[in-house]
């Protein structure tokens, strides 16, 4: 097959890329293969941020988030706070096909969903549901930052087209209705044909308080390499957004160039993540940025 590069956040990246790199192997279009890759994390019960399996809200409802983006013509679709449905990043898909709208929320979201034809499943998986009832008994707050914010995204690059999604189950134990990064173009998600596209993971809030992934496109817009950009939005990052103590809030993005260049940072450290090269797949592990 013609060159292509896939990347993705995460241990759980694997799945998602692999999956991906098989259906672009028997020739089908990188959305389908963006969406599928995609699709294999949501529905795996074992990851706890993102689809089936995701920790619930504080209210004990699973609510998911997903956004997907097609570089050409800056084509976007995204659903926020959605319930009952597992495969949120392939609504997000219809939406981006069917509508004129960017995003979708909560109630609407569903509703959209069943008269696209979606099947109504239960997203509370019982680990996710057991671990709820005993977090309700002492209220405590999360007590593994880097463990609580693990957005699937994913980029698919080839010479003739630049794909990125992203989905998650977000910080777990939110306040009801509470979005994060991952559904905003521009924050969790970004691509512009003529120059690449980003995708992050981490503190929600944080990133898109920034716009994270929209400055790494802009600055490979600039000239900078996919590296030089991702390490200067998060040093951006961290000058901006560190607590009074100097601690940085917990971001990591991806990033290609139109290219086919890569480049990849993170604010913590020993953030892994999957690529392919076409040939084979490899997990890398990124160290912290620690100079601003």
């Amino acid at each position: 097959m013609s060159r292509v590069l896939l990347t993705a956040t995460w241990h759980f990246g694997r799945l998602a890329v692999e999956r991906a790199f098989n259906l672009l192997e028997q020739g089908a279009p990188a959305l389908d293969a963006l969406e599928a890759g995609i699709n294999a994390v949501e529905l795996d019960e074992s990851v706890q941020s993102v689809g089936y399996g995701g920790l619930p809200n504080r209210a004990g409802f699973v609510e998911l988030d997903a956004a997907i983006m097609d570089a050409r013509g800056h084509r976007s679709g995204a659903v926020a706070a959605l319930r009952g449905f597992r495969r949120p990043i392939s609504v997000a898909r219809r939406v981006m096909e069917v509508l004129p709208h960017a995003l979708l929320v909560g109630d609407g979201a569903a509703d959209f969903a069943r008269e696209q034809g979606f099947e109504q499943e239960e997203t509370l998986s019982p680990s996710a549901s057991e671990q709820w009832l005993q977090w309700r008994e002492t209220q405590a707050p999360p007590a593994d930052v880097e463990d609580n914010h693990d957005t699937v995204g994913m980029i698919i690059w080839t010479p003739d087209t630049i794909v990125v999604g992203c989905s998650t189950s977000g910080l777990k134990w939110k306040y009801p209705g509470r979005v994060g990064d991952s559904p905003i173009v521009g924050a969790g998600l970004y691509a512009d044909e003529a120059v690449g596209a980003a995708v992050a993971t981490g503190d929600g809030d944080e990133i898109s308080r920034v716009a994270l992934c929209a400055r790494v496109v802009f600055l490979m817009e600039q000239g900078s390499s996919a590296q030089d950009a991702c390490d200067e939005a998060i040093r951006y990052l961290m000058r901006k957004r560190s607590d009074e103590k100097g601690t940085p809030p917990h971001a990591a993005v991806l990033a290609v160039r139109a290219d086919g260049d890569f480049g990849v940072a993170a604010s913590y450290a020993k953030f892994p993540y999957a690529l392919h090269d076409g040939h084979s797949l490899t997990m890398g592990e990124r160290d912290a940025i620690v100079s601003t």
